[in-house]
């Protein structure tokens, strides 16, 4: 294919090609040319010109495929325009030619249909170029038209279009004859040239004037007439053609054109009219009514009246949104109109009625819904308010005029009630759509919303009456706060209007469907609600016999309430199911002998009542069992059997009752039937097994000699359809923009679809879509489906034999019966026993023997050649599963011989579609096809019956099949893709585009393909290239084929093919594609295109976005998207789109491509993504202060109309959303908390304004979050003062992230504040509408969330500033105080469980804050008190933050300390197990109720952690001294108060002692923290687990808990074994570090309580013997610890965790492995060390809490320990600093060895041995570290040994071996080359010469005292050069004057002679102190300060010295003589300066 890519065609390559490869070759040249020529340049193609004129005009002779004829077409169009025009007149004589020919063949057809277009696409791009040649060209096209076959009249209609758009004005001579031919085509019976003639006619009135003036009348008939038995595409078309004409003939009323006809402005009542016609009279015409009509026998055809419908839409679309906003009213009254009394020919019966209301609510809701922005939907609400009013004000009239026995004709009633079902609906979905942004509509007191609306519920006519009760539900589901409100509101009517029957249906109705919409509303109703309905219920059903005239409506009445209730969950039913089971059981009769005497007693209004009771009850336990499974106990089934027999027998009698009864009954019967099918579908089968025998005998009546006459295969079969084969049967199964009236069309004739009022007990379920209406089917029909489902659950329980009888019964009927009845009987039976198939396979079950699998296959067989398509569909799944169930390959094999044979033998094209399918699905539930022999056969046949060109459908039907056995057979395909491949391509390249299901199976066969090929795509080898170029040739061909489903298709295969060869994908076109196709008006177009861009942008966003800005600066002509991409970018349109669209899936897919876009791209281009969501977020901003501004501006309103059109319209330009949705706003501020979330992972730049703005300096182009701070805080508070209360939460969120990310942010121009602290009046005023009363309480909650968070984060430190958000937390606290009394009746209990935890837990984060800031300061202050006292003042600043903000909290702590309590004691309670649930209190607990405790444990679950710590602190700070005085009697009216735990109020005390209340507490924090640091779920957030360690710590901060810890020891093990599953468990190491500080304190509890034990006892036992002493302390006199029992063991264990954990070398298990022996060493991270550190300091106060013996039997494990770590980690760093384990373990160690435990005379000899033990140790640590290559601390190792010398008693380091390798060390070190190694040598042998006892410090001066002077001396000679060398000396000297100190007499002198010289030599004299270097100086300075006090210390030895050499006398003097002058000097200075003098005074008194 690549020597196709060339500017002339390779003829030679060519030549050499196969048929097939030629047409591929040429496509693939003409698709190159395409490209090649825009950019190639014009001297080039000039010189190539002729040649390349002649390849492609010689094209047009090889009769091209479809797709080819068109490239040629373009690409000599292209090659003209840019080229030289001059022969372009002969390729056109040359086209014309060839359409002239006579010749007729079907070879020669597509060479004239080549030119036809040619000629099309010439004109389209060189227009007016060619001058007058077109009026011969285009009589030419149109006089072969005449007689030309359709898919030549469908490509001149496309070639006409083209000719018109290239003309333009110019071709007006010719205008009236293309409109004729056009007339004709648009009614032509082919639907593809229907299609095209109206594209044709749409491009023809941009110019015709006439179409929309003089001939505007017949335009319009001609569209009905078009519409007459068209399709879904031509339905598009002709109704874009009919709106845009009738919007061009309202619009151009300016432009008067001057015609011979005095044409006339035409007005919007006529165009309405126009349409109105065609609506209610469909294409009979205006005048010529035909005999039918005048009669009133005929209705409009369905297909008109759909057409129609769409045109009023697309009709309000082209006017636009604002012309509909003035229009408004007008708009409103035709389209309702049309369902009046006015017309009633329209709704003549139900089924046209009901298809009418259906249109018309499609029309509201596509324009209403569509084209308004929220401000206009409100006004939009308020007009369709006063219709409903006005209409409501005529019933009214007419029922009140007369008494009511003499009612007045009730026409007059019903006349109104489509008009009010249609109005009805619109405010619903209306206000539905609006949600919470409705509010300020519904508290408008002058459009009295709810008014109307329940004024309606009263209305004569059922349907109103259903109607107005979903309005209910759905303003109930926007507006959550008003479901109480409305419940009240019509339990209250239905009670005060118990007699009227329309009152009880009408408000039991309402009822129901608000109790449907509370599992919408998070926030529910309050539990009471349900004892009220239930009540109401009981009361209808027991009062319904006392009045015949309402028994029928009470009963229903009754049970529909029950059953809705059951909607509410197991919670609220679960306290009224006994009342219900007690119903259930009295409506039937007890026994069989009751039935019979029933059956004798009644007449027909009882037997109506009573079925009607029924029927009710069933449906009440049906909705039980769907909603309520968690209470479907075994009991409660057994209570729900006994009636079922009698159920069952009534059944069965019921054909004998409605005989006796006549047809009254027929309805109820019905309706009883269908009630109990249903409820035996859902109850569990065992239950009922008995009455299976019974039932299917019914049902198989049912099913075969159906009441309805009706084909009801659509709604019956696509459920039991396989999804993909559903593809095949055209878009009408399909999803559409349309789908909502283009159902109607699919059931036949005298079905109009589902309908509220066929079956009431609808109004409360669930639905798929939440806004849509509910259409239950006619009971006719609903009993079959139901009939259908049920029959598949009991033909799997029934047995075998009985099988065979049952499938023989069915088959017998369909023989038996004829004609369309055969057809109905099969269909009902095929569904149920396919619904058996489905059951049997999803239970596993077998069939049954081969007698019944041979009934089956009949059965089966029968469905697969019936003529309906649809059957055929689902019989072909029934294969598939029946092949499932039976599971034998042989059986298979011999199901697929059948279809083999038939296919080899049958002609008629229905068995070949239907066995073609068979043959694709047959092994789509085996597991894929594994046998290569099948494969092959199938391949073969289909191969065939996808090349008959006579049958498009056996084409489409075949290739189908062909790409479902390409994907089942997976990898055993490989052998055919090459030639299947080539049959798809040579298909594609020839099948005629109006063939679109042939296309479309096209298409999945390629996808599939694709799918096979997989990953091998990206291969370079020459066969997979070959493939590859296949693949995309074929995708190229489906992307220009003109049906918008094989449009998708091929960007669905484009989609896989860059999932597998990303690299061969050309991205731009594709992009470009797909920025066309995202405004298409077909639905799965746009899917396909949103689905395909979420993949790219996975991988490649930038790129992807950069394609599509980059192609509409290009402004291609045949890139014009909807879309704005300019201006906002790619990101922006989708945005944009995503407001516009109503498709959830869509939706859905829109924001996962926005959220990948954010993802990867929204730090580089951070202003753009804040600027889109600033626009969408401030777009809705005027909505909100809309009310402030109305009166302002009212005196200019007035005369202003068109001025305020222009104002708004240039308003637009400047904003590129107007008026976004609430759901796109809060999916706006969604992604600014994710770009929020991108940039905090991108780098601290975003969050720290000093280095952004230098980084911006640098490079402009960087962009940082902190710089749009000011953005980011302005989205948020328009997002959080919003009407809607989904946005509010939105923006309160971004606002938490915002307070919490930028809290610590300084401002650098005011050093010591924060940025954030310029928004506080922002951050006031977006919180305080959350605390208003109306506020719902989930907003409410989130809000305090963010008033902790922004008090908390430390941003105000002004009282006065923090008071504005404090008071908020206060007002919630007074309301918390009122208790559950004064909860508002709105919500379920549980939000205000909610909203006080949330409070509770705002207030315990500021004063757990307020507390950590008095901490810190406190240590600061400490510390500053250290270091200086200046500081003072700084203290003082800071403390009165942290203190004042202690105070704020400090006024309600009592009152929150008692909340916090109670609050805890209600989650202590919850958490207990179930087995619990008995001992909890009846009435709940502090702050939820025992009915919505499920509802309220998630919110406590949520806020616990921080209650717990907070409480923790509070009873710390007061040192759990203070007991309340009214702890006894609390003031809080609450139930349980936490002093009254567990206690039974009779035993209880009067009041509790202090010590009690403080154990209660105390236990009650150690248990919750236990319990939760037991398990704590994976998913435990960290911040719970720390709040939770946090909190012990703060408990065991105080003495009193650490004495309870330290006496009970079991508590003590166990809460120590807790923590160390918790360190197994969780890596954090701030979590680890917490736990170690936890046990810390506990260690340290029972060393106090061991000390207190020793200390009583010595106190005790002072006379006795000091030997008689008890042991205290673990380990007692044998040393033995418990493991499980033992403190000591459970605090090793923990630590030996830590550490081997942080040090694995540690582990002695390890260290043999190879791992750990490379002596490699591991440096430990930060956190490491620390935990580390912490481990040591705690192992080192293990010995103090055991008994001496238990001491020595720990003590070889924690020395192993700390000298393990000290050996690990005591490695030299760069910087010389000790690490921080080494510096714990130096301390931990000095910490052991001071133990008194080692002098204790019961371990003293033992502890002497393990400890010279541990020297040894240390002492070969050195050694061993010589063979290793690292580097050892010899200074920690040296210090190690120092703290054996000093903290050891003498004798462990005296023994003489020990001592001589100790010393040796020192020698060694004392040698070092390092002077810090030196340094701090000096530094430890200062500290060993001066321990007290000799027999320590004596030998180490004897070694070590000459080295030490010998090297101080050679200093003389070689002086200190820095100042590490000068420290050197220093240390030296001092250890010299030490040692000279502690010396005997007589070696004193000879040691002070040593000293003086060394001193002496370093003075200096005046003149070398000038020049000397700063080390030289101090070197001075300090040898004579040290003179100065050695001369008088030892002045006899000074003198003598002196005398004994005069030089150094001599330098001596003159040094001392400097240093005095020097300091005359600097006195002087002083004086001058006094200020400085006193403050340097200062600091060195204090010092």
């Amino acid at each position: 294919m690549e020597l196709a890519h060339s500017l002339l065609l390779n003829e030679e390559e060519y030549n050499q090609l196969g048929e097939y490869q030629k047409a591929e070759f040429i496509f693939e040249w003409l698709q190159f040319l395409e490209k090649l020529l825009p950019v190639t340049s014009r001297t080039d193609i000039k010189e190539n010109q002729k040649k390349l004129v002649e390849q492609l005009t010689s094209l047009l002779n090889n009769s091209p495929g479809p797709p080819t004829r068109r490239l040629v077409a373009k690409n000599l169009a292209v090659l003209y325009s840019t080229g030289d025009t001059f022969s372009v007149f002969q390729t056109i004589e040359k086209c014309n030619e060839l359409i002239r020919s006579k010749d007729d063949s079907p070879s020669y057809l597509p060479t004239k249909l080549a030119a036809v277009v040619c000629l099309g696409y010439l004109y389209k791009k060189l227009g007016r170029i060619l001058g007058n040649s077109f009026t011969d060209t285009v009589g030419n096209v149109l006089k072969a038209m005449k007689n030309a076959e359709s898919q030549g009249r469908y490509e001149i209609m496309l070639s006409l279009q083209n000719m018109l758009k290239g003309l333009g004005a110019a071709a007006v001579p010719c205008h009236r004859d293309i409109y004729k031919a056009a007339r004709s085509c648009l009614t032509d019976r082919s639907m593809a040239v229907r299609c095209a003639s109206a594209k044709c006619l749409l491009e023809l009135q941009n110019e015709a004037v006439f179409m929309w003036s003089t001939d505007l009348d017949s335009v319009v008939t001609l569209c009905f007439k078009s519409f007459e038995g068209s399709n879904y595409d031509v339905h598009l078309a002709v109704s874009k053609l009919l709106g845009t004409v009738l919007a061009r003939a309202l619009t151009s009323k300016q432009t008067t054109v001057p015609t011979k006809h005095n044409s006339r402005r035409i007005s919007l009542e006529e165009v309405m009219e126009l349409l109105g016609t065609g609506f209610l009279r469909g294409s009979h015409g205006f005048l010529r009514a035909s005999g039918d009509m005048l009669k009133g026998t005929s209705s409009v055809s369905r297909d008109v009246r759909v057409g129609v419908t769409q045109a009023y839409v697309v009709f309000a679309s082209m006017l636009g949104g604002q012309w509909l906003e003035r229009n408004f009213s007008a708009f409103l009254s035709h389209v309702l109109d049309l369902v009046s009394q006015s017309h009633p020919k329209a709704i003549q019966n139900q089924m046209d009625a009901i298809g009418c209301r259906c249109c018309v609510s499609f029309i509201l809701r596509a324009t209403v819904g569509g084209l308004l922005g929220e401000k206009a939907q409100i006004a939009a609400a308020k007009e369709i308010c006063q219709a409903i009013w006005k209409l409501k004000k005529v019933v009214d009239a007419s029922v009140s005029d007369s008494n009511l026995e003499t009612r007045i004709s009730t026409t007059d009633v019903t006349a109104s009630q489509h008009v009010l079902v249609c109005a009805l609906q619109e405010l619903g979905s209306l206000i539905h759509g609006l949600g919470t942004t409705a509010a300020p509509l519904l508290q408008d007191s002058s459009s009295g919303v709810l008014d109307t609306v329940i004024s309606v519920i009263l209305h004569p006519s059922v349907p109103v009456r259903l109607m107005a009760a979903w309005c209910l539900r759905c303003i109930a589901i926007a507006l959550p706060s008003y479901v109480s409100l409305l419940l009240n509101r019509c339990i209250e009517r239905l009670n005060a209007l118990k007699s009227s029957p329309e009152a009880v249906t009408g408000f039991s109705f309402a009822i129901a469907a608000l109790l449907g919409a509370v599992k919408h509303c998070p926030l529910g109703i309050p539990h009471g609600k349900g004892k009220v309905i239930m009540t109401v219920a009981e009361d209808l059903l027991c009062s319904a016999s006392q009045n015949s005239r309402l028994s029928v409506q009470r009963t229903q009445a009754g049970w529909l309430l029950i059953a809705a209730l059951m909607t509410l969950g197991p919670a609220v039913v679960q306290y009224h199911l006994p009342r219900i089971l007690l119903l259930w059981k009295c409506v039937f009769p007890s026994s069989p002998k009751d039935l019979e005497t029933e059956k004798t007693r009644g007449d027909s209004f009882t037997w109506q009542v009573t079925l009607e009771g029924r029927a009710g009850a069933l449906c009440a336990i049906r909705s039980f069992v769907s909603h309520c499974a968690g209470l479907l106990t075994d009991e409660v089934l057994q209570r729900l059997l006994p009636p079922l027999p009698s159920a069952v027998d009534l059944l069965t009698q019921l054909s004998s009752i409605s005989k006796s009864y006549g047809n009254s009954l027929k309805t109820s019967s019905t309706v009883y039937r269908h009630k109990l099918y249903e409820l035996l579908a859902v109850l569990p089968p065992k239950m009922c097994e008995g009455s299976f025998h019974a039932v299917l005998k019914e049902l198989v009546v049912d099913l075969t000699i159906p009441d309805s006459q009706f084909d009801a295969s659509t709604f019956l079969l696509p459920p039991l359809c396989h999804e993909d084969d559903l593809l095949l049967l055209g878009p009408l199964l399909q999803e559409t923009d349309h789908r909502f009236i283009e159902e109607q069309l699919l059931l036949g004739n005298n079905i109009a679809g589902g309908s509220l009022e066929y079956d009431p007990y609808s109004i409360y379920e669930k639905l798929t879509k939440r806004d849509s209406v509910p259409k239950p089917l006619p009971p006719t029909l609903s009993v079959i489906s139901a009939a259908t489902a049920l029959f598949g659950v009991i033909f799997c329980h029934i047995a075998e034999t009985q099988r065979l009888q049952v499938l023989e019964q069915l088959l017998n009927s369909i023989k038996q019966t004829k004609g369309s009845r055969q057809q109905i009987v099969q269909l009902n039976v095929v569904s149920a026993f396919s619904t058996s198939l489905k059951h049997l396979a999803n239970c596993k079950g077998s069939l049954g023997p081969e007698e019944v699998r041979r009934s089956a296959l009949t059965l089966v067989l029968g469905a697969l050649e019936s003529n309906n398509p649809l059957l055929r569909c689902a019989a072909a799944e029934c294969w598939a599963r029946l092949a499932q169930v039976v599971s034998d390959s042989a059986f298979t094999a011999g199901l697929a011989q059948v279809s083999f044979d038939k296919l080899k033998s049958a002609r008629d094209v229905v068995s070949r579609t239907g066995h073609s399918l068979a043959l694709g699905c047959l092994y789509r539930y085996l597991g894929g096809i594994g046998s290569t022999q099948h494969l092959n056969a199938c391949v073969g046949i289909l191969y065939t019956l996808s090349q008959d060109s006579t049958s498009p459908d056996v084409q489409a039907w075949a290739l189908h099949s062909l790409s479902l056995i390409v994907d089942l057979a997976g990898p055993l395909y490989h052998v055919h893709v090459e030639p299947t491949l080539s049959l798809v391509l040579m298909l594609l390249l020839t099948v005629p585009p109006t063939y679109t299901e042939v296309h479309q199976s096209l298409g999945r066969c390629l996808n599939a393909l694709i799918t096979t090929l997989g990953p091998e795509l990206q291969g370079s080898s020459a066969t997979v290239s070959a493939l590859r170029t296949s693949c995309l040739l074929g995708c190229a061909v489906m992307q220009d084929n003109p049906d918008c489903l094989v449009q998708a298709q091929a960007i669905a295969c484009l989609q896989q093919l860059h999932m597998f060869a990303p690299r061969h994908v050309n991205l731009s076109s594709l992009v470009s594609c797909l920025c066309v196709n995202l405004c298409s008006s077909y639905l799965l177009l746009r899917r396909a295109a949103v689905a395909c861009l979420r993949q790219l942008v996975q991988r490649e966003a930038a790129e992807v976005s950069e394609y599509a800005v980059a192609l509409v600066k290009e402004s291609r002509e045949d890139f014009t998207p909807d879309i704005n991409i300019r201006e906002i970018g790619l990101e922006g349109a989708l945005l944009g789109l995503l407001d516009k669209e109503l498709d959830q899936r869509l939706c859905r897919d829109i924001k996962e491509t926005l959220s990948h876009m954010l993802t990867s791209m929204a730090v580089e281009k951070l202003s753009f993504w804040l600027k889109l969501c600033k626009d969408v977020l401030s777009a809705s901003a005027d909505f909100n202060t809309v009310a402030s501004i109305d009166t302002t501006q009212e005196e200019e309103t007035a005369k202003v109309d068109d001025a305020s059109i222009l104002t708004s319209e240039s308003d637009e330009r400047f904003h590129p959303f107007s008026n976004p949705r609430w759901s796109t706003r809060v999916f706006a501020a969604e992604c600014v908390c994710k770009i929020i979330n991108q940039c905090e992972n991108a780098g601290s730049a975003h969050f720290d304004i000093t280095l952004a703005q230098e980084r911006k300096q640098r490079d402009s182009r960087d962009d940082f979050l902190v710089l749009h701070l000011a953005d980011l805080i302005r989205m948020a508070f328009m997002a959080a003062t919003d009407h809607s209360d989904q946005l509010r939460l939105s923006g309160l969120q971004t606002l938490q992230i915002v307070v919490r990310k930028f809290a610590a942010v300084p401002e650098p121009e005011f050093p010591g504040h924060l940025i954030l602290e310029q928004y506080q009046a922002n951050v006031g005023a977006a919180l305080r509408p959350a605390f208003a009363p109306e506020t719902p309480p989930d907003v409410t909650a989130k809000a305090c969330q963010v008033c902790s968070a922004w008090i908390a984060s430390g941003v105000v430190s002004d009282l006065n500033d923090l008071r504005r958000v404090h008071q908020l937390l206060v007002s919630s606290l007074v309301k918390v105080q009122a208790g559950k009394e004064a909860q508002s009746q709105q919500y379920n209990e549980s939000t205000s469980t909610m909203e006080i935890l949330a409070v509770l837990k705002a207030w315990a984060e500021v004063y757990i804050v307020a507390i950590e800031k008095q901490k810190n300061q406190s240590d600061s202050h400490s510390h500053s008190l250290k270091t200086a006292n200046s500081a003072e003042e700084g203290y003082r600043d800071v403390t009165s933050s942290a203190s004042s903000l202690l105070d704020l909290v400090q006024a309600d702590l009592g009152t929150l300390s008692k909340l916090w309590l109670a609050a805890l004691q209600d989650f202590a309670l919850l958490i207990l197990p179930s087995e619990y649930a008995s001992q909890l209190p009846a009435e709940g607990g502090a702050f939820y109720t025992a009915e919505t405790i499920e509802n309220a444990r998630p919110h406590y679950y949520n806020s616990w952690a921080l209650i717990l710590y907070a409480t923790s602190l509070w009873l710390t700070s007061t040192g759990f001294i203070v007991a309340d005085p009214d702890e006894g009697v609390t003031n809080l009216s609450r139930p349980v108060t936490p002093t009254t735990m567990c206690q039974d109020s009779s035993t209880r005390p009067s009041v509790k002692s202090p010590e009690d209340v403080n154990t209660d507490r105390f236990h009650l924090i150690l248990g919750i923290s236990v319990e939760f640091l037991c398990s704590p779920r994976s998913d435990a957030a960290m911040e719970n687990i720390i709040a939770c360690l946090h909190a012990l710590q703060a408990l065991f901060d105080v003495p009193w808990p650490r004495s309870k810890i330290g006496g009970d020891q079991e508590l003590a093990v166990e809460l120590l074994n807790v923590l160390h599953r918790l360190i197994l468990t969780r890596e954090s190491p701030d979590i680890q570090l917490a736990a170690l500080e936890v046990v810390r304190l506990i260690l340290f509890a029972a060393q106090e309580h061991v000390k207190e034990k020793r200390r009583s006892a010595e106190v005790d036992d002072g006379a006795a013997e000091k030997e008689t002493l008890p042991e205290f302390g673990e380990g007692k006199d044998t040393g033995g610890l418990v493991p499980g029992k033992s403190l000591v063991f459970a605090t090793l264990e923990l630590c030996v965790c830590i550490l081997v954990r942080q040090l694995p070398q540690l582990n002695p298990k390890l260290t043999c492995s190879p791992a750990v022996q490379s002596g490699k060493h591991l440096l430990l991270s930060e956190d490491g060390s620390r935990l580390v550190s912490a481990a040591l300091l705690i192992l080192s106060d293990v010995p103090a809490i055991c008994s001496p013996e238990g001491s020595v039997s720990v003590l070889p494990t924690i020395l192993y320990l700390i000298i393990g770590v000290l050996k690990e980690t005591a490695v030299k760093e760069q910087d010389g600093q000790l690490p921080l384990p080494v510096a714990a373990s130096l301390q931990a160690l000095k910490g052991l060895l001071s133990s008194p435990m080692a002098r204790a005379e019961k371990s003293r000899t033992a502890w002497t041995d393990l400890l010279r033990s541990a020297l040894v140790t240390v002492l070969d640590c050195w050694d061993q570290a010589d063979g290793l290559l690292r580097e050892l601390d010899e200074v920690s190792l040296l210090t190690a040994i120092t703290v054996f010398i000093m903290s050891t008693s003498p004798e462990v380091t005296t023994i003489e071996c020990l001592q001589k390798r100790c010393i040796e060390k020192f020698k060694v070190t004392l040698e070092s080359k390092d002077p810090v190694v030196q340094y701090k040598c000096y530094q430890l042998l200062h500290s060993i010469f001066q321990h007290p006892n000799k027999a320590v410090s004596y030998p180490y001066i004897h070694y070590l005292a000459s080295s030490i002077v010998g090297k101080l001396q050679e200093t003389e000679k070689s002086k200190p050069e820095n100042a590490a060398e000068f420290q050197v000396v220093q240390e030296g000297i001092k250890v010299v004057t030490a040692l000279t100190a502690a010396a005997e007499e007589e070696h004193r002198a000879h040691l002070v002679t040593c000293l003086l010289p060394i001193l002496i030599s370093f003075l200096l004299d005046e003149n070398a102190l000038g020049s000397a270097t700063n080390t030289a100086k101090n070197l001075h300075e300090f040898a004579l300060q040290n003179l100065m006090q050695i001369g008088p210390q030892y002045s006899s030895v000074f003198k003598k010295l002196m005398a004994s050499s005069p030089t150094m006398k001599a330098r001596l003097e003159s040094a001392v003589k400097g240093n005095q002058e020097s300091i005359k000097v600097k006195t002087a200075k002083l004086a001058k300066n006094p200020g400085k003098c006193s403050s340097i005074q200062l600091k060195t008194n204090f010092l």
